[in-house]
């Protein structure tokens, strides 16, 4: 699995579970929604993933997009 894959599947897990926690838990978790939203549009014009760091010193192998 590359580190691209890794990304994408971390930032969807991020939005659905803060999506259950806001409506099960209480609302204020969508501001974990936010962030991870912004962070993808910030990623997506700079190229700079702090997600794809972590998960690159963790070993997972480089993909195309994240190097």
């Amino acid at each position: 699995m590359t580190l691209d894959v890794v990304v994408l599947r971390f930032a969807g897990f991020v939005v659905l579970l803060s999506v259950a926690l806001a409506i099960f838990v209480h609302p204020w978790w969508i501001g974990l929604t936010i962030f991870a939203g912004l962070n993808m549009l910030q990623a997506s014009f700079t190229g700079f993933c702090p997600a794809a760091m972590v998960f690159k010193k963790l070993g997972v192998r480089p993909g195309s997009a994240f190097h």
